[in-house]
């Protein structure tokens, strides 16, 4: 799914943060056990303390606490960068976000510079369990001034961290953890089937399709975190049923504008959002929601869901790929679009 050779991911990501680091000299990222040697759980910022011991620092277990120091910070002219070590325990610094960081932008009776990141390492298929595995963007969808964005293979981490705090709003950013050993696809050239390119836009659109095909039966439009099994089920169902999908990975979740996928939607009629959210107010019925408000007459069926099943995820590896969306089940879903 990748150029042989390309960066992983999480590399990637580790680069971007001390690219901004270096840029920004007042930009701070704290978390639980960022610093050296252990630079977090998944190794993200292993290697920054040792450049920035000052501004690279590791807090006590408390994310209430931590986001509150962030929220500080950013009102007092610095900028942040918070690492939640599981975004299942977003909640528990869930007042920090929504009655704080978010509300102070625009509470006081003028503009306030909130320039905040909290990432959040997310999702399952690594066996966590029930409170290590769960996909909670919906919760955050629908926050005035709080975006939601997710890391991707497709996006460089660097150019939407920069924009996100050069916005002086605060933002959530969803990191898929599977993803942080994945090699990123190829923005330009992409692999051996498919290829990748650009549409502009504030939600900094990816779009994959199979080479050397104009047209596309399905537009599947899903996070970053589900890239790769969203191109596994587009090559099963290129291969071996003739159905051509065009892939749409935003960069920003939320606020979602669909004005830039006209063209696509116009020329398939058919699109499928898919997320590992379970069903229920959710980012992709949002999506959905106001493709059907500016597009309805550019679609041939409304739009389909597909989300995880209303279950906790399981540790066992078998009982979670059950209740965790994959790549069959999309191309099951899309095989089924294209016939209706």
């Amino acid at each position: 799914m990748a150029e042989p050779g390309a960066e992983r991911v999480g590399e990637g990501l580790n680069r971007a943060l001390a690219t901004l680091l270096a840029e920004r000299p007042d930009l701070h990222l704290i978390g639980e056990d960022m610093a050296d040697p252990y630079g977090g759980a998944f190794g993200v910022t292993r290697g920054l303390s040792t450049g920035y011991p000052e501004r690279v620092l590791s807090t006590p277990i408390s994310e209430q606490a931590i986001v509150g120091f962030a929220v500080g910070l950013a009102l007092r002219g610095r900028e942040a960068v918070v690492e939640v070590m599981f975004s299942d325990f977003a909640t528990l610094c869930f007042d920090q976000i929504v009655n704080l960081a978010s509300k102070a932008v625009t509470m006081y009776g003028e503009p306030v510079r909130m320039p905040l990141v909290i990432r959040c390492p997310t999702g399952g298929n690594r066996g966590y369990g029930p409170t290590h595995s769960q996909s909670l963007q919906k919760h955050f969808v629908g926050v005035p001034n709080l975006a939601v964005h997710e890391l991707s293979p497709v996006h460089d981490a660097h150019a939407t961290l920069a924009r996100i705090l050069d916005s002086g709003a605060p933002a959530m950013y969803f990191e898929d953890k599977v993803l942080y050993g994945r090699r990123r696809f190829g923005a330009a050239a992409g692999d051996e089937l498919f290829h990748c390119e650009r549409i502009g836009g504030a939600c900094d659109f990816a779009v994959l399709g199979v080479r050397g095909v104009d047209r596309a039966d399905v537009v599947v439009i899903a996070p970053g975190g589900l890239t790769d099994r969203v191109l596994g089920g587009m090559r099963g169902a290129y291969l071996s049923d003739e159905i051509a999908v065009r892939a749409v990975v935003p960069s920003r979740l939320y606020p979602f504008d669909p004005a830039p996928l006209a063209a696509l939607v116009a020329g398939a009629g058919r699109v499928v959002v898919v997320e590992d959210a379970t069903a229920g107010g959710t980012w992709g019925a949002e999506v959905a929601h106001t493709i059907h408000q500016q597009m309805w007459d550019l679609l041939s069926q409304p739009v389909r869901l597909l989300h995880a099943p209303p279950s906790t995820i399981p540790a066992a590896p078998h009982l979670e790929r059950a209740v965790l969306v994959q790549a069959d089940d999309i191309r099951a879903v899309v095989t089924a679009v294209a016939g209706g």
